[in-house]
């Protein structure tokens, strides 16, 4: 914003409020005018109620013409102000049928709010708005996470909750400073990072957040003297002639600095270091590594451990022999068809199979099928139970639209930049506009939409830089996605799209999803969750050393990969490789990706989504942990509900549709049952909260059969003979689908 020529810091009373105090935070910037005879607080200017921006930024006052603010300087010696009693009093409550007025500082005082968004409204003592706690939230103190002092949980002015953390409170003195500080593109949660919904909420109770860069970022040279590295050498014996200080780039002169603290330095040839690219660690660090500061402290065995029988074990244990295969992945030794599938399990016990009982235990087909029955309809349960809790979690979604276009080959740029906008809110009905790259564009309102925006979101989640492993996956170590808060938006994406009817993404890893619920320190990660080959085989050979000697020389080998990982400890007897395999197991797994992990766990808490996880671990695992049920003939039965105007025709169609399917699913028809989900609701799989409305079946005196994906509704044609009726079935999908592809 310019200013003008004449502005001067001594001034006399505000016009407005005729005030002389000069306080930036709570009244605004003050300004005179000397050749308008005129002097104003910027806040008084810009909340009164009878004056708008008719001018250019360097017209007027910011804007604000200078007959305009006369005009309203005349218009408000006429309003007495109702807390002090004197004229000039330039603000009204917007609320309907009030009509207190008011000057800007003594709205303050009387704790009125100003919100400085949108027509700039301002609403008196009575009907400001308030936030809203829930009745059976506990009461008490806690700790305001700026100034650090001791901040009482009440619904008061001077105190304001984070919408988005449960047990984030703030003075609302401290945010107000943060806010003029940080601006309108640092101004963010400082718990959980979150900036859209966070800065909502502080607008509608009145902070203002002023659209400019952050404070620091204006400071000149504020950052100069991180640019400085450090550039000495400390060890006990510099054999460099010309000093410690001197540094001569790709040479052995050059200084290396600690590759953990970054404070210490080292000339190459001073520790004998062939090359740059060697690492090195100062005295200090490697003392601390030594003395076994991140040695893995003891876990506690986590509930579920003991639930579960040999046959998930079996089932759900990978295979040993492939160092990239992670949890899940158990194709390699398990032959039968029907084990294979088995993918879609609860989690498994932490207790772990012997190796050579993971590989030649079998199962007799008898036990196997029993058991596959029982796990199938202990799975549809904890499936039916997440779709009731997702319903649920549904409810807090209102009609109001906020609508992303698309470009589905750009999935993740487009979906990341819709998530962001401004107008984005979690609690909206979203509404997908699919885009093609020759800016033509294709509108669908539809659920169906919706589901294949999410599908193709989940698909490219998966196959990311965020995630690493085979099939079951861990969190990975993306430096620039943690600057860019990218794991945060992945959690969040994920709890939206199974909110809001979308598919689950199906590819954590056991290790992951107990991460997520039972916290990183009650987890113990194994073997298969390590994706790096080198990690892995590192790993395998110290585990399988079968003597004290061949234990040493394998950890000399890595020694800089393991004072590195923190993990140095005295190897003294052959069993101490026990500890150490579990101390880089926990580090690699989960200390590694630990800022990922909390950014990843504070998107989930979107809509409550991993709150309910929390609470129901084995119906999530169901859905988080395994890619969803195969369709079958069965299933999809069970999924319609048939309707008919005639008992007759119910009963006579009920028994054509169920022999098509069984045909289907027996390959006896050019088209699947995936197809026939596809034709009807437009999706390939059932969301795990379910379709709504709930899918249904007419049968109808009409032709062919019609597919209503709005309504999620099959109508059926009534027919004489199961081959008309199976032929009309081929034809019209086959050809329906056939056009929808091209």
């Amino acid at each position: 914003m310019s200013k003008n020529n004449n502005f001067d810091i001594q001034s006399p009373l505000c016009v407005l409020c005729g005030r002389t105090d000069d306080c930036p935070e709570k009244y605004g910037e003050k300004r005179t005018y000397v050749e308008y005879n005129l002097t104003v607080h910027y806040y008084c200017l810009l909340m009164s109620s009878g004056i708008w921006q008719r001018g250019e930024e360097d017209e007027g006052v910011d804007g604000f013409l200078i007959t305009d603010i006369r005009k309203e300087v005349n218009r408000a010696a006429k309003l007495k102000c109702n807390i002090c009693k004197k004229k000039g009093a330039s603000i009204g409550c917007v609320f309907p049928k009030c009509k207190r007025s008011y000057h800007f500082p003594c709205g303050i005082q009387k704790e009125c709010i100003f919100q400085f968004m949108e027509d700039f409204r301002s609403y008196c003592w009575e009907h400001k708005p308030v936030q809203k706690f829930p009745d059976k939230e506990s009461r008490g103190t806690s700790q305001c996470t700026i100034c650090l002092d001791l901040v009482e949980q009440l619904p008061v002015y001077t105190v304001l909750k984070s919408p988005c953390c449960k047990n984030a409170w703030f003075h609302r003195e401290c945010l107000q400073y943060q806010a003029l500080s940080a601006g309108i593109f640092f101004f963010r949660c400082t718990v959980c990072n979150n900036k859209d919904k966070f800065q909502k909420e502080m607008l509608r109770m009145g902070i203002h957040i002023p659209e400019k860069d952050a404070s620091w970022e204006l400071e000149e040279n504020a950052y100069q003297d991180l640019l400085q590295c450090y550039q000495h050498c400390d060890v006990k014996r510099c054999l460099c002639k010309k000093g410690r200080d001197y540094n001569e780039p790709d040479s052995k002169w050059e200084i290396k600095r600690c590759q953990c603290c970054g404070s210490r330095g080292t000339h190459l040839a001073c520790s004998s270091m062939k090359s740059w690219e060697q690492n090195w660690e100062c005295m200090e660090c490697r003392s601390i590594f030594a003395k076994g500061n991140y040695s893995k402290q003891k876990k506690r065995s986590l509930a579920t451990s003991e639930k579960t029988d040999e046959t998930t074990c079996l089932l759900e244990e990978p295979s040993s022999k492939c160092p990239r295969q992670s949890p899940g992945s158990q194709r390699s030794f398990l032959q039968s068809p029907k084990i294979m599938c088995q993918n879609n399990l609860s989690s498994c016990s932490h207790l772990e199979l012997p190796a050579s009982t993971r590989v030649t235990m079998s199962l007799s087909p008898l036990m196997s099928n029993r058991n596959w029955t029982l796990r199938k309809k202990h799975l549809r349960k904890q499936r039916r139970e997440v779709s009731n809790i997702l319903k649920e979690l549904k409810l807090q979604v209102n009609t109001k639209t906020t609508r992303l276009n698309i470009n589905a080959e750009n999935i993740w740029n487009s979906a990341l930049k819709g998530f962001r906008q401004r107008n984005f809110s979690p609690t909206n009905t979203i509404e997908i506009k699919f885009t093609n790259c020759k800016n033509r564009s294709k509108t669908d309102t539809s659920a169906a939409s919706k589901h294949r925006f999410f599908q193709l979101l989940m698909i490219h989640l998966q196959n990311s830089s965020l995630f690493e492993g085979s099939s079951a996956k861990n969190l990975s170590l993306d430096f620039q996605a943690v600057k860019e808060n990218l794991y945060f938006e992945a959690g969040k994406m994920i709890a939206v799209s199974l909110v809001h009817g979308g598919p689950s993404p199906g590819f954590f890893s056991k290790t992951l999803f107990n991460c997520l619920v039972y916290g990183p320190e009650n987890v113990k990660p194994a073997l298969e969750d390590v994706a790096d080959v080198d990690v892995a085989q590192t790993i395998k050979m110290i585990k399988y050393a079968n003597n004290l000697s061949s234990l040493q020389s394998t950890i000399h080998d890595c020694y800089e990969f393991l004072a590195a990982a923190g993990c140095l400890r005295p190897i003294t007897a052959l069993c101490d490789k026990n500890m150490l395999v579990n101390d880089i197991l926990i580090h690699h797994v989960i200390k590694r990706i630990i800022s990922p992990l909390e950014s990843f766990r504070q998107g989930l808490k979107t809509l409550g989504v991993l709150e309910k996880m929390q609470m129901h671990p084995d119906a999530f695992s169901s859905i988080l942990c395994h890619k969803p049920e195969r369709l079958s003939a069965e299933i999809l039965c069970d999924l319609f509900t048939i309707h008919s105007s005639s008992a007759v025709n119910k009963v006579e169609g009920a028994d054509f549709w169920m022999g098509y399917l069984q045909d289907v699913e027996s390959g006896e028809s050019v088209v699947t049952l995936e197809d026939i989900l596809l034709f009807v609701t437009g999706s390939f799989s059932i969301p795990p909260i379910g379709f709504d409305p709930e899918p249904t079946i007419k049968f109808l005196h009409i032709r062919y059969p019609v597919g209503n994906k709005l309504l999620n509704c099959l109508e059926l044609p009534i027919t004489e003979t199961y081959e008309q009726f199976k032929d009309k079935m081929e034809f019209t999908i086959r050809n329906k689908l056939g056009v929808e592809r091209e």
